[in-house]
């Protein structure tokens, strides 16, 4: 599989356009904002703060509201982000790289790391694929830009193949599900809680996790300019989330029920994500130094294979609190 650079690129600022227009112009620096706007997705923390209410209850002492805007997948939220249009947000580890290779006004502020087994290659129970290396020549779907990319990439890998060896389908879990249940793809990369819903179909089957094969680490990002100009409000958003997370681990019924709420997932399916191995919302923090190797080493990969077209500095793109 090749990638079309330029086109990448004028896909990044087509979309900061179309999110500007979308959620109003806002690439002035926003110091004492008195909003924090913030992206989120199904599963995972934020949306569990989403659900709880709990930042709100904090800021308003400060007279700052906070607004939601749900995303499908990291590449659109984090060019959202960079256009201004969003102040923070999560995203799995790849989306980040495409973001900073594009130039956008965005910081790590964040990490947490779920469970790899979450993260897999998904085909019909029926199919003759029984191994990784049966994916060679067939169509694969994943987002591109997204952490399943990486976890395509590293699965296919341990047997031997490259990217160039599939058919890659660029697919957005909406898009992709669809098409997965009628057969127009062979194999579908893709994450929790979406993993999880497919598996929940009887005609599914897991081909492989990347339980041993990738770490499933995840970044919370900001925008640069709100982050320099409201620090007091990301380390706010931060704290508030880790609470969520070390509460939302000691209660999992407690954690199913409102992910629940806030998604629209089932009990059933979300009791499966909460309880996968490795598993641990409590598990984050502002970004340590084994998220900022982490994350330049999947850099440096990616550069290297074409797939970014520029070398990154991780550690020049953390936002550092003032406290913690």
């Amino acid at each position: 599989m090749t990638f079309d650079i330029n086109r990448r690129h004028a896909l990044l600022l087509g979309f900061g356009a179309a999110a500007l227009g979308t959620f109003g112009p806002t690439l002035k620096a926003r110091a004492g904002a008195k909003e924090i706007r913030i992206g989120w997705q199904k599963g995972g923390v934020v949306a569990l703060l989403k659900g709880r209410g709990l930042l709100e209850e904090r800021l308003a002492a400060k007279g700052v509201k906070v607004s939601w805007a749900e995303f499908t997948s990291g590449p659109p939220l984090l060019e959202a982000l960079s256009a201004g249009a969003l102040d923070f947000g999560t995203t799995g580890d790849v989306p980040p790289l495409f973001a900073h290779a594009a130039r956008g006004n965005l910081v790590f502020v964040g990490a947490y790391r779920g469970s790899p087994v979450g993260n897999a290659i998904l085909v019909r129970k029926d199919s003759p694929i029984q191994t990784i290396a049966d994916l060679k020549g067939r169509k694969l779907a994943f987002k591109r830009g997204s952490s399943a990319h990486n976890v395509a990439l590293k699965l296919l890998r341990t047997a031997g193949l490259t990217l160039n060896d599939i058919e890659a389908v660029d697919l957005s879990p909406p898009d992709a599900a669809p098409a997965f249940a009628n057969g127009s793809i062979d194999a579908w990369s893709i994450w929790d809680p979406y993993t999880a819903r497919a598996e929940a179909d009887p005609n599914t089957r897991v081909l492989a996790t990347a339980e041993g094969v990738v770490p499933a680490y995840g970044f919370l990002s900001a925008n640069g300019t709100f982050a320099k100009e409201n620090s007091d409000l990301i380390v706010d958003t931060i704290e508030a989330l880790k609470d969520v997370g070390r509460a939302a681990q000691s209660d999992l019924p407690g954690t199913v029920a409102a992910f629940a709420e806030a998604t629209g997932l089932s009990k059933d399916i979300l009791t499966v994500v909460a309880t996968r191995p490795g598993q641990d919302y409590g598990a984050l923090s502002y970004v340590q130094e084994e998220h900022i190797a982490y994350e330049q080493g999947l850099a440096d990969e990616f550069h290297a294979l074409g797939i970014i077209p520029r070398k990154l500095d991780i550690r020049a793109a953390v936002w550092t609190p003032k406290s913690t």
